[in-house]
């Protein structure tokens, strides 16, 4: 009875695993029916790049490892969430996943290309040189419209959705996010800086700054210019057709 009672509570505790215990760290196939060394590379592959991890990194509060760098951008805005899950997360507490490079290092998998067997640590740099690889691309069918058009496909489109703060260079900030990164990271900064919102504008002089950057922010951009704005005119042509439905409107 006491060795049945041993039994049921070592399963619960592989079932319910302790509080603080690890959950997302990958673990590797126990063999052939659980996907053996086909399914290590898909198992230790970044869910941003779809690569095997390089340099893997750990968020503290959900557990969910990625590569250091593909994690980067999210770590430029002020209220990050991880990629996975959503959870908002403190970027002060991404930590260097070493179990996972200590797995990486240790287990092998079998190239997609030429079938070597290669440690996955490796396993990017074989990838790269592999010519069965070179190989499968090259044969890779071209891009081809679904529907074919003759009109030009526009390019250098100035970004006007996200903007970098002119203070510290904080990066994928939309505008509401810009105007509380400022106020909350840089309400006593004296620096004269450029808009990086009205520089992004048609009419925009992207040498003008600006002697009260904060007031600036809250006073001109209470609003989205996409709602309001034809980037096709100028500023006076879309004053001026304000105005006419302003008139009319009265």
């Amino acid at each position: 009875m006491a060795m049945f009672r041993s039994l049921v509570a070592s399963a619960q505790q592989r079932q319910h695993p302790p509080a603080g215990a690890p959950t997302s760290a990958p673990q590797p196939p126990a063999g052939p029916g659980a996907g053996g060394d086909n399914g290590l590379e898909a198992q230790y592959s970044c869910p941003i790049c779809l690569e095997v991890f390089h340099r893997p990194v750990a968020i503290g509060s959900c557990g969910h490892t990625f590569c250091g760098e593909c994690l980067q951008p999210c770590l430029q805005v002020p209220s990050p969430l991880c990629p996975l899950c959503r959870m908002p997360f403190d970027p002060k507490k991404v930590d260097k996943a070493s179990n996972v490079e200590k797995q990486l290092s240790s287990y092998k998998a079998p190239c997609r290309g030429c079938s070597k067997k290669v440690t996955l640590a490796k396993m990017r740099s074989h990838i790269s040189s592999c010519m069965k690889i070179q190989e499968q691309m090259a044969s890779c069918p071209k891009f081809v419209p679904v529907v074919p058009t003759s009109q030009p496909i526009p390019c250098n489109i100035p970004n006007r959705s996200t903007f970098v703060c002119p203070y510290c260079g904080a990066r994928n900030l939309d505008q509401q996010e810009l105007v509380k990164h400022c106020m909350e990271n840089h309400r006593s900064d004296p620096n004269r800086v450029v808009c990086p919102i009205c520089s992004a504008m048609p009419w925009g002089d992207p040498s003008y700054k600006s002697a009260n950057f904060l007031q600036h922010l809250l006073h001109r951009h209470k609003f989205s210019y996409d709602t309001f704005v034809d980037y096709n005119i100028d500023e006076e042509a879309a004053f001026q057709a304000a105005l006419a439905l302003s008139l009319s409107e009265n």
